[in-house]
């Protein structure tokens, strides 16, 4: 078997769509131009990227290969949402393996058994392997108003749908115990609070959503994870109504009140799928962890396509 993840950065939105000419994609390159040279073709493969490598030089090059090798496949595109999580984490994945059999498109759905709300960017799919991109519709730009925060009325609804399918579990059920958690050391500084505080995505212990965590999670703040409102007393919409108004005293002494604090590695871990038995050896620090945290993949998820590959 083999197990591929290849550098995501040339097939994101900041890069290079997929240049089968980038230098991060050499060792990719150099597996496909191995593969049709091995004495023994290995039986199975998976291939893990984030969204956009469907639509890459790099995933024809890939299918060609595959084909002549005389490999079966399906690619599929999957969030942990799909497996009950509440985490978003949208993957383009491939299984593949030498045989003449295809695999089940509806056994690789029923193996997903918890479909996002209606039509969302996030139900499981599996790509038609000619036109792959078509399947997967990027979300629409909404023109909308700002309501409090830097938040639209168009994404506050798609957080309220999200938080009210009753598949997925919630937050909490993937926390630490209290005790176990210094408050203090994850909580956001105040600089981060006064320069970020309108662009944070903010869940509950009761949410059944979160964003997918980076690796520049707990380092840099936009685009890199949710964090968590601890107080559940404070309501968050009087905190930020009319908050640009306010001095930078008040607007902190107001963001206080949430005690915001970000997600610890084992929290993070634990939306990641990573079994309890999981840990870190102790002179891994807190930045390493989210690091490598972020630029992991779900277990749960993989799990599931492994076995649907080799059964």
């Amino acid at each position: 078997m083999i197990l591929m993840s290849p550098p995501c950065q040339p097939f994101t939105r900041i890069g290079l769509q997929g240049d089968i000419r980038d230098s991060r994609t050499k060792s990719f390159l150099y597996i496909l131009d191995l593969l049709p040279r091995l004495c023994k073709l290995p039986r199975f493969i998976l291939l893990e990227n984030v969204k956009g490598f469907e639509s890459s030089s790099a995933r024809e090059l890939l299918v060609k290969t595959l084909k002549e090798c005389g490999y079966t496949f399906k690619e599929v595109m999957v969030s942990p949402t799909s497996v009950g999580i509440p985490n978003s984490r949208l993957r383009y994945f491939m299984i593949a393996k030498i045989s003449p059999e295809d695999f089940s498109s509806q056994k690789i759905l029923d193996a997903f058994p918890h479909p996002a709300e209606g039509d969302s960017p996030e139900q499981p799919t599996v790509l038609s392997s000619t036109h792959p991109a078509a399947c997967q519709p990027e979300e629409e730009m909404q023109h909308d108003h700002f309501l409090y925060k830097l938040e639209t009325g168009t994404e506050l609804q798609r957080k309220m749908k999200q938080n009210s399918v009753q598949s997925v579990r919630m937050v909490q059920d993937f926390l630490e115990p209290q005790m176990e958690v210094n408050l203090e050391h994850y909580l956001l500084p105040p600089k981060t609070l006064l320069r970020y505080a309108l662009i944070l995505d903010i869940v509950q212990p009761t949410c059944r959503r979160s964003t997918c965590f980076t690796k520049g999670y707990g380092r840099y703040v936009e685009g890199t994870g949710s964090v968590l409102q601890c107080c559940m007393e404070t309501e968050m919409q009087s905190v930020f109504a009319g908050l640009d108004q306010c001095s930078e005293e008040e607007k902190l002494q107001r963001l206080s009140t949430l005690k915001l604090r970000y997600f610890t590695p084992r929290e993070v871990a634990n939306l990641m799928g990573f079994p309890q038995s999981f840990s870190f050896p102790e002179q891994i620090t807190s930045k390493q962890q989210y690091k490598v945290l972020g630029n992991s993949l779900n277990v749960v998820v993989v799990s599931r396509l492994l076995q649907l590959l080799v059964s």
